[in-house]
């Protein structure tokens, strides 16, 4: 064995931030759906913004993996990197979301 203590909480605490992002993201997801279909109010740049904003995501996330594992990170670490730049996006959008009919 080479020492390494793999910390208790870990899985946890990646867990709980999967289980936010999917709560988050099936909010957007209705909200989103709601709005296309006039039951809630729904801002026109809306419509693009769930396009674009899904590959800004994704190069975000690919480019914080790659630059944790050049940093020697462990595969935790490094998956955490990754789910960041979307766990912002589900709660920033979900915040919007939730305050535009207000």
């Amino acid at each position: 064995m080479n020492g390494f203590q793999f910390p208790p909480a870990l899985p946890l605490r990646l867990m709980g931030d999967l289980c936010r992002m999917g709560i988050e993201a099936q909010f957007v997801i209705t909200m989103r759906t709601a709005g296309l279909l006039g039951m809630v109010p729904h801002r026109p740049s809306e419509n693009l913004r769930m396009v674009t904003e899904k590959t800004d995501a994704y190069r975000e996330s690919l480019s914080a993996a790659f630059r944790s594992a050049a940093k020697g990170r462990r595969a935790d670490q490094i998956l955490s990197a990754a789910l960041r730049p979307y766990g912002q996006r589900t709660r920033a959008n979900a915040r919007r979301l939730s305050s535009s009919g207000k």
